[in-house]
């Protein structure tokens, strides 16, 4: 699977290619942003067949610093960073990347046709800061859902428009697929 989703609320282009290896699936992806202050990010993603995360490698080149982590799920909601247990990220359930609209198709094929809430490690990007945020999605069609934040952008809400493949192709106010 090949998508480029473009940012609707400043400059930035994301190209994303998803493989399945074995019985796991692998999301390679570039995102480029050009508001202030602009970064450019790449990231592997290892999930297994059923969209759960097993690893993310996060390399963040910035205006003036360089940053990389690596997540790795050692239990349903047990993480590792950069090889260090963070007792305080065990109550998630899934990761949740500020940069790219991939993360929320984990989200909803997890809770598959019913609406669910659940703690995400939310990662911000550029400054890779990782912090609990709770979120709740709320089934509104066969391939549309409303985002609800209930964490770290509490109030913040966005209609989902999901493609064939289950992959997001539009978020209301922030990206949109060009393939």
């Amino acid at each position: 699977m090949l998508r480029r989703w473009q940012r609707l609320d400043e400059p930035g282009l994301e190209v994303f290619r998803m493989t399945q290896s074995g019985n796991d699936w692998v999301a390679n992806s570039h995102i480029t942003f050009g508001g202030t202050p602009s970064y450019a990010v790449r990231y592997v993603w290892t999930l297994d067949d059923e969209w759960r995360t097993r690893t993310l490698r996060l390399d963040v080149m910035g205006e003036t610093t360089d940053r990389s982590l690596t997540i790795e799920r050692v239990a349903p909601t047990a993480w590792r960073i950069d090889g260090q247990s963070r007792a305080y990220l065990d109550c998630c359930e899934e990761i949740d990347v500020s940069a790219t609209p991939f993360c929320n198709a984990l989200a909803i094929r997890h809770f598959g046709d019913s609406d669910g809430e659940w703690s995400a490690l939310y990662v911000a990007v550029p400054e890779l800061i990782l912090t609990p945020s709770r979120q709740r999605y709320e089934r509104r069609g066969e391939r549309t859902w409303r985002y609800i934040d209930l964490g770290v952008a509490k109030g913040f809400e966005a209609d989902l428009e999901m493609d064939d493949d289950g992959l997001v192709r539009r978020y209301e106010g922030l990206f949109e697929s060009l393939t």
